[in-house]
Formats: C-alpha cells, structure tokens, sequence
C-alpha cells in the first residue's frame, strides 16, 4: 500500500481549516469584495505545485499519467489525493455537457458555520482553475455555484473554458439559476 502524501517532498504545506477560514474572513472584513481576487490569485499561484504533487502521487499508484486517465480512473485518484492532502472528495461529472462539475460533501475550505451569502471557496476556485487546466491542456475557469459555507449540502465547483463560464456568471448575475444559465450556452 502506499504512503500517504509527504507534504514536505511535494513543496506543500498542512494549513489547518480554521487557519484557512480565518484568512478568509480577514479578508473579507477588510478587502471586501476584492477579498475574492486575493484569494483566488493565491490559489491559481499553488496549482503548478498541485498538479506536480498529484502526478509524483499518482506515479505511486498508476503507470498512466494523469493526463491519459479514463475519468472514473481520474475521479477515483483525484478524491484519494485531495483527501490525502485534506481537502477532502471530490465528484466528477458533467452538467448539459456543456461544463465539467466537482461536488464535495467535505470540502476542506468550506465552513458550513460561515453564514456567508454567497459562495465563499475561492482560493480553491483559483488551486481549480490552474490545476484542472493542466489536466485538459488549456486555460479553464472555474465559478463556485454551491458551497456550504452557504448552509448548501454540498461545495459545487463548475469548471469550463472562460467563454461558458463567463455567460454562465453573467446570466447568473441577471439572476438566472446557474443549471438554466449553463442549459443556455450556445
């Protein structure tokens, strides 16, 4: 069996959960709105190392490299690393096609005492965005549409190239259901 994820040897860190909800808060308090930006620069900034932790993980496990996985291989693997890494599983599947989605029922960044009124995991959007870009070889963009630091049941990540995805937050911000605002892409 193998080990589990060396943090150290993958140039990573353990931060705990009320650390990172901590951060978050603080800067929401101070930044505002642009609270979301930093946070999301921060993540995006971590995911080449991410994305080079997941590979060294996976060459533990499997021969074939995460690029070339079938997606129930990828979905198995990615759950076991983030949950490894602490920030716990992850669902993969799609929604009208259209944009890839991750549910996760633990998600590590999500504080489901928050009271937040809006979704509030945007670093992870940012480690998402960079890291999920690697996997398919070109840019992606990635909007939190659930969160449980919202009460939601679950964290849900909608991850797309930046054209869905920018129609899909603009319809949203004319108060579109994002499913609709997905189901409208063109």
């Amino acid at each position: 069996m193998p080990q589990s994820l060396d943090l150290a040897n993958h140039q990573m860190l353990a931060l705990s959960r009320s650390s990172l909800a901590a951060l978050r808060a603080a800067l929401i308090r101070d930044a505002g709105p642009a609270a979301a930006s930093y946070l999301q620069e921060a993540g995006y900034a971590g995911g080449e190392t991410l994305f080079d932790s997941f590979r060294s993980w996976l060459a533990m496990r499997c021969e074939v490299p995460a690029e070339e996985l079938a997606v129930e291989e990828f979905e198995r693997f990615a759950t076991d690393y983030f949950r490894d890494a602490g920030w716990g599983s992850l669902k993969v599947g799609t929604l009208n096609d259209a944009v890839a989605t991750l549910d996760s029922t633990d998600w590590g960044e999500s504080d489901p005492a928050g009271g937040m009124d809006h979704p509030a995991c945007h670093f992870t959007t940012g480690m998402f965005a960079d890291f999920f870009g690697r996997i398919a070889d070109t840019p992606l963009a990635v909007l939190e549409v659930e969160c449980r630091s919202m009460g939601a049941p679950r964290c849900r990540f909608l991850v797309g190239n930046a054209a869905v995805m920018e129609h899909v937050y603009d319809e949203m911000g004319r108060g579109v259901d994002y499913e609709e605002a997905v189901g409208s892409v063109l």
